[in-house]
């Protein structure tokens, strides 16, 4: 194949415009996150209970946020976290990160830092070991986006 500058700059531009509007993410919807949320709790209703999230009101800087959950639990073989969900309903994907605990853990306490797209509810699912699943949910305010914002 002979390469001239006519093929040269078309196949150029032809690439441009395919990365500039395959960048271009969706947001998750509500319907993705309810879709996740259902996949981890097999369709049970997630009650209140011992779970504790942890995010700032208000993030400058949607590239680093931190974010972390407790969940109060005993630890022992019969009554333990099994895991801990994170989900963000504004980011391309909702689901940020799973924490895995068992009864050997001592507690159930997981930190990391995480990118907000845009001011969003983070939400944090905990699975018990006696099948219970427990969520809380925390409204972040992000200045600066981080995924896509």
């Amino acid at each position: 194949m002979n390469l001239t500058r006519r093929t040269f700059l078309t196949a150029s531009a032809s690439a441009a415009v395919a990365a500039f509007f395959g960048s271009q993410q969706a947001f998750a919807s509500l319907e993705d996150l309810n879709k996740a949320l259902n996949d981890y709790t097999g369709g049970a209703e997630p009650g209140e209970g011992p779970l504790t999230l942890t995010t700032p009101e208000i993030a400058e800087n949607g590239n680093s946020v931190p974010v972390s959950v407790l969940v109060e639990s005993p630890m022992t073989e019969d009554d333990h976290v099994e895991s801990v969900m994170i989900l963000a309903e504004g980011n391309p994907l909702p689901d940020v990160a799973t924490f895995h605990f068992s009864s050997m853990s001592g507690e159930a306490k997981a930190s990391t830092r995480m990118r907000l797209a845009k001011t969003q509810n983070v939400v944090a699912v905990a699975k018990m070991s006696n099948g219970d699943f427990y969520k809380v949910s925390n409204n972040v305010k992000v200045t600066i986006g981080g995924c896509g914002g």
